[in-house]
């Protein structure tokens, strides 16, 4: 795994954030969720993390999931 970035939910995402998730970060943040996303690299495949309890990524077949963390 490697460590990419972290930043606050409602500000602007950095510049290594994929564009394939953007929208999907600004659907969760329109929940009104608070704290900061992390953002990590996993077999090549961006996932970034709200500490809300949320996660969005891509999966194997290029489709984008935003969902709160499973337990």
């Amino acid at each position: 795994m490697q460590l990419g970035t972290r930043w606050a939910a409602g500000s602007e995402a950095p510049a290594s954030v994929p564009a394939s998730l953007r929208a999907a970060i600004a659907e969760v943040e329109s929940k009104g969720l608070t704290g900061h996303w992390t953002l990590t690299w996993l077999e090549g495949r961006a996932i970034a993390e709200l500490d809300a309890g949320w996660e969005v990524f891509q999966d194997r077949s290029g489709e984008i999931i935003a969902r709160p963390f499973e337990d």
